[in-house]
């Protein structure tokens, strides 16, 4: 049994199957309010194919996607709505803005018009232009391929190091109780 606990060959084998299937399956919810939308339209076509990344399976709810494509200006009255739908998504998630409308208001410089989707929802890739290109937001979805990879391996460090300094604490406290019984026998 005891060479079946810790770091064996089928956990590190199943990390690594588990970090491949993260970031080769993103499920897509586009949430496209103007031009942005139907370069996103195109980008899912089979012109540029964004089935060969994983990206395919565009559901349009947001408890079964778990990337938030957000496609155009979005005004103040759609904020809320914005973060009701990212909220509703399960964890773990992911935004990306596209286009300038998206990332910081466009040409839009009134009120009623958000500089940024930033300022509601936090965002992982902006995807510049006016409009964006497929082949940016087929970019963009590949660096978050890239970012995905850098948050899990610094999660999976972050938990070894938690563990191993558990152990030293669990094994220091062992000790003392163990004394602390002798001496009262």
């Amino acid at each position: 049994m005891k060479g079946l606990t810790g770091e064996s060959w089928v956990t590190t084998q199943f990390d690594a199957l588990e970090d491949w299937s993260q970031r080769h399956s993103f499920w897509p919810f586009p949430f496209g309010t103007a031009c942005c939308a139907i370069e996103f339209m195109s980008s899912v076509s089979s012109h540029y194919d964004m089935a060969r990344f994983g990206s395919e399976v565009v559901r349009f709810s947001p408890r079964q996607s778990d990337l938030l494509i957000v496609a155009g200006t979005i005004n103040d009255k759609m904020g809320p709505v914005l973060k009701k739908i990212y909220d509703q998504m399960a964890d773990p998630k992911w935004v990306v803005s596209m286009g300038a409308c998206a990332c910081s208001g466009g040409f839009y410089r009134a009120y009623h018009v958000m500089q940024g989707i930033d300022e509601i929802i936090p965002v992982d890739v902006y995807v510049p232009g006016c409009p964006p290109t497929p082949e940016g937001l087929i970019y963009g979805i590949l660096q978050l391929k890239e970012k995905v990879i850098r948050d899990r391996q610094a999660h999976r460090k972050r938990l070894k190091e938690e563990k191993a300094r558990a152990g030293t604490e669990g094994v220091g406290t062992q000790g003392v109780g163990n004394q602390a019984a002798a001496v009262s026998a």
